[in-house]
């Protein structure tokens, strides 16, 4: 018989019950009237023969019961099964509210979590082909994933022989006016066939048509989504409308999905093509652009990286000066976008479901208590002929239905929490994630949650089918009256689960700690100036503004006066990139007088105001800070850092000296007049990089930043800053005004660490509430069965002190055994996060010993209360209960 007739006889038992105990009861009449046959034949009387049939063949009704059981199930019994359920949850309904409760807020959490797990990790990108994209980027000697040169790219475009399209892009920006405010808006140039190798078609108008990247050709642009609906009311006739950017008009050729990511980078208001080179591009040495690009038919992206080393390596054969030591760097898109973020999904992955175990541990304790309170009932069932499969089967549909109510209270709980995540996931995270915006409860995280239910569901049925299988004794456990007895198997499995929720309470707090002292040095980092009472706003200015020198002087001096006339503030700086943003716009030096042959001698390159860097109470080591007369493009001078000093200058004083770029054009050297302490350039976590410090006077860029030092708070102050810079022109643009220690807070270092921090702490804070709830509960247990050997002890003359002693002893022998196997499992667990710490250590005594004592103080206030409970009994009573 195949599977199919198997299923259909089983359906037509199902649904015809009555016909199939017809045609038993007449199967079964016939063997008992061929037995009695059998019996007149041999000689029996006939009323003894029909006697002796019956007792031969048995009870009807339990033959009846266990041939359906044999032929296929019965939707009747489980009808029974869940009927006789729900009215031991009604009984109950504090076990049951309790146990849903539970699994929900385990299983709500870890689907949650799943769910951006999912986003980031499992999902494709959204992109046609998404496994066939690669970034493609430079590389240098202290910079794995460098910028790539204009000139470079086109290069690297023309001498490939492994991808089928080779793209860039780069981040820019525009002034736009709005109403008779100027607002920066981010905007990014691509190369004419960047939507092509994404795969990325328009939700209206079109793409850019090949060549329309090439300078001198029409200024167009393209719209997200967003600020079609933002700045345009999504309206359909958008295509051939211009806006003006920077003063120029750009025509409207295309709209994007809504649902169109970019992750890279920064969220962008308009997409422009590369058009003409900007003032760096015109030289090969700069370094603005993103590569992407799409593997040709059976090339793999390290078949890729090789031929793009090929290709550097002839273009620094080509381009001695420029292209010294820069090799190629090729990686899988979706593995450069996932890079940060992945060690932190997986580690808040891991301990939503250590966070689940101990849900499910609190459950499966719950279920053995309530077992054991139906001893009994299973015992007397049994000897009224329950087989030991129709009780299983009672036990599995307990489970199930459990399950089932904990998964779909859980998936209620996360969706919930995927939206309230998405509110708070940092944009540094956010752009990690291509579909943090639309993460919820699709088919992955569906599939997920249904087989956390059916883990669920199998624990849940075997804990009792576990327990009943450790009854071997029927008589015995319907003739069993001491409770000590009783509860020996729930307290010794009990014991054991809640040294599992302990252990893993442990971990959980440990590795909370550890983030949560880990995010403290992060924000303590030592920065080498002074981040209070420092408010900070970056300033864009139309390129019309700063043609001249004559023209940026005349600004930035007007800047100075505007502010410094503002109450409450005490100096002004301004500087083209302020400190903890990035190790970045780098220079090349060389030294004078010393051998020099090519090598790129790369170093943070600054330029800053005279009273820029005594704003920033940078500390003087030695020499002097610019003055007000050191302006103007004859005045080459420059300050230098320490690491600049130990790298370049070791054993010699570098006041005097000069350094320049690689040239050998002496208007390009400066000599140095100071050395100043180590400023944090880079990110919180980064090296201090060596840094030159120029004079901001001789440049004409249109982005820059002030940095206002105040007596007064400076979060308050703020107003007043962006309404002074924005009077001195209507067409400046300013934006991201903050406070410095609202930045170092926002880095992207620190809202990862932050994040990470919350998140397991919770987990942690749940798991010890459970653990020690856990705790309580077989405790609690163990008094309640050991009642009457309490009473009998305190009639003996046992002082309440004794008492105490027992109960606690046992809670903290529990206690020492899941905080021994707590630690060896934090340790552990630590050693695989450790790329997540920053100035801790995995072996963090401190740490350890303080989750040690926050669990001890709080599993000794759990057992208290049992405890006293237990030192309570008035000996009469229990005896007399008993």
């Amino acid at each position: 018989m195949n599977i199919i007739e198997r299923f259909l006889r089983k359906t037509s038992i199902l649904f015809r019950r009555g016909r199939f105990r017809s045609e038993l009861d007449e199967e079964m009449a016939f063997h008992r009237a061929q037995a009695e046959k059998d019996l007149i034949a041999r000689g029996v009387p006939p009323t003894e023969a029909r006697q002796a049939a019956q007792r031969q063949f048995g009870n009807a009704t339990q033959v009846r019961e266990q041939s359906h059981e044999v032929i296929g199930f019965s939707a009747e019994s489980m009808l029974q099964d869940i009927r006789y359920t729900l009215r031991q949850l009604r009984k109950n309904p504090g076990f049951g509210l309790l146990a849903v409760g539970i699994l929900a807020l385990g299983m709500g959490i870890s689907v949650a979590i799943f769910g951006f797990v999912d986003a980031a990790l499992i999902q494709p990108l959204p992109y046609a082909n998404p496994n066939r994209l690669v970034a493609v980027t430079e590389s240098a000697k202290i910079i794995p994933q460098a910028n790539l040169s204009r000139y470079d790219y086109d290069d690297w475009k023309r001498m490939n022989t492994t991808l089928s399209s080779l793209e860039v892009y780069g981040n820019t920006g525009f002034l736009l006016r709005s109403g008779s405010i100027t607002e920066p808006v981010a905007a990014r140039r691509v190369s004419a066939g960047f939507f092509r190798t994404l795969g990325v078609n328009m939700l209206l108008g079109r793409d850019f048509l090949p060549g329309e990247d090439e300078p001198g050709r029409a200024k167009i642009a393209i719209l997200p989504w967003s600020t079609w609906q933002k700045r345009f009311g999504g309206r359909q006739n958008v295509i051939g409308q211009t806006t003006s950017l920077d003063g120029n008009a750009y025509t409207i050729v295309g709209v994007l999905p809504r649902k169109f990511v970019f992750a890279p980078g920064r969220d962008s208001e308009f997409w422009v093509p590369l058009l003409d080179r900007s003032g760096c591009e015109t030289r090969r040495g700069c370094h603005n652009l993103y590569g992407i690009g799409r593997l040709r038919d059976g090339v793999t992206w390290e078949a890729a990286l090789a031929d793009f080393k090929r290709v550097a390596a002839q273009l620094e054969r080509q381009y001695p000066d420029t292209n010294r030591d820069q090799g190629a760097f090729v990686a899988p898109l979706k593995e450069i976008l996932v890079g940060d973020v992945r060690p932190i999904l997986l580690m808040l992955l891991a301990g939503a479901a250590l966070l689940l175990l101990i849900a499910s541990l609190n459950v499966a304790s719950l279920l053995l208590v309530r077992s054991e309170a139906r001893r009994r009932e299973i015992a007397v069932r049994g000897a009224l002929g329950a087989s030991r499969v129709r009780l299983v089967r009672q036990f599995v549909t307990e489970g199930i239905l459990l399950a089932g109510a904990g998964c779909a209270a859980g998936l209620a709980l996360a969706t919930w929490l995927m939206t309230a995540l998405r509110g708070i996931v940092p944009q540094p995270v956010a752009i990690h994630l291509p579909f943090v915006n639309f993460v919820g409860l699709n088919a992955h995280a569906l599939l997920f949650s249904f087989a956390l239910a059916l883990f669920s569901a199998v624990l849940f049925a075997a804990t009792p089918i576990l327990r009943m299988g450790a009854q071997r004794d029927l008589h015995q456990a319907l003739s069993e009256g001491g409770r000590t007895s009783a509860g020996r198997f729930w307290q010794r499995l009990g014991g054991n689960l809640v040294v599992v929720e302990l252990a893993v309470a442990v971990v959980l707090l440990s590795g909370a700690g550890l983030l949560a002292k880990s995010f403290y040095k992060l924000l303590h980092v030592e920065t080498g100036f002074d981040t209070s009472h420092l408010a900070i706003a970056n300033v864009m200015i139309p390129d019309s503004k700063l043609k001249t020198n004559d023209q940026a002087v005349n600004l930035y001096r007007e800047i100075n006066r505007r502010l410094m006339a503002i109450p409450g503030v005490e100096s002004v700086g301004i500087t083209s990139d302020l400190p903890i943003q990035c190790n970045c716009d780098t220079d090349w030096i060389r030294i004078a007088g010393k051998p020099f042959h090519g090598e790129h001698n790369e170093v943070n390159q600054r330029e800053v105001s005279p009273a820029y860097l005594s704003t920033l109470k940078a500390r003087l080591i030695r020499g002097r800070y610019f003055n007000e007369n050191e302006i103007g493009p004859t005045e080459n001078v420059a300050l230098i850092n320490e690491a600049l000093a130990r790298k370049y200058f070791p054993g010699e004083d570098p006041i005097g000296q000069k350094i320049g770029n690689t040239s050998a054009d002496e208007k390009s050297m400066r000599e140095i007049i100071g050395i100043i302490a180590d400023v944090r350039e880079g990110g919180l976590q980064q090296d201090i990089w060596p840094a030159e410090y120029e004079d901001i006077y001789q440049t004409t860029d249109n982005y820059f930043s002030v940095a206002v030092r105040t007596r007064q708070n400076e979060k308050a102050m703020l107003p007043s800053v962006v309404s002074a810079l924005r009077a001195i022109d209507p067409n400046m643009g300013v934006y991201r005004e903050s406070t410095m220690e609202q930045q170092m807070e926002s880095t992207e270092s620190a809202m990862l660490h932050r994040v990470a921090m919350g998140l397991v702490g919770g987990f942690a804070g749940i798991a010890l509430l459970l653990g020690v709830v856990g705790l309580y509960g077989v405790i609690a247990y163990s008094v309640s069965q050991r009642t009457r050997e309490i009473g009998v002890r305190m009639a003996l003359g046992a002082q309440r002190g004794v008492v105490y002693s027992m109960i606690l002893r046992q809670a903290g022998w529990l206690t020492a055994v899941g905080l021994g196997l707590g630690v060896g499992c934090s340790i552990a667990a630590s050693l695989a996060m450790r790329k997540l710490l920053f100035g801790v250590s995995a072996w963090d005594i401190p740490t350890l010993a303080g989750v040690a004592l926050v669990l001890a103080a709080a599993s000794l206030a759990a057992s208290f209360v049992p405890a006293h409970r237990a030192a309570s009994v008035s000996p009469t009573e229990a005896l007399r209960i008993e």
